[in-house]
């Protein structure tokens, strides 16, 4: 397998887990706006926080991005994962913006 080709299958693979984690932050949001809090709120909360860890682990970078790195010389944002650029680039505050939100709507409702 080429550089290249093991760049694309880590980028797609980068976008599922981004995909992944989209899913879980907005379902999170979602239940807590609505308030429907049950143990699906408790383990969204809970892969995020594993999530955060697996960056604090890694000096907030991707352990995905370190592997990407050695297949490619882009400086871009987005080198490592299918998602635009300016997102790439913000894709930490605005999710992390996003998480504190649903955990500040959850506690107001609890």
């Amino acid at each position: 397998m080429t550089g290249k080709n093991k760049l694309i299958l880590i980028k797609s693979f980068h976008t599922l887990i981004w995909m992944f984690y989209n899913v879980v932050i907005f379902y999170l949001l979602y239940a807590v706006i609505i308030g429907r809090i049950n143990k699906w709120v408790w383990i969204c909360i809970g892969l995020v926080c594993l999530e955060g860890i697996i960056l604090a682990m890694n000096k907030l970078r991707c352990p995905l991005t370190l592997v990407a790195e050695k297949y490619s010389n882009s400086k871009k944002d987005n080198f490592d994962i299918y998602i635009p650029n300016w997102l790439a680039k913000h894709n930490k505050a605005i999710y992390t913006i996003i998480f504190t939100i649903a955990i500040m709507i959850l506690v107001y409702k609890l």
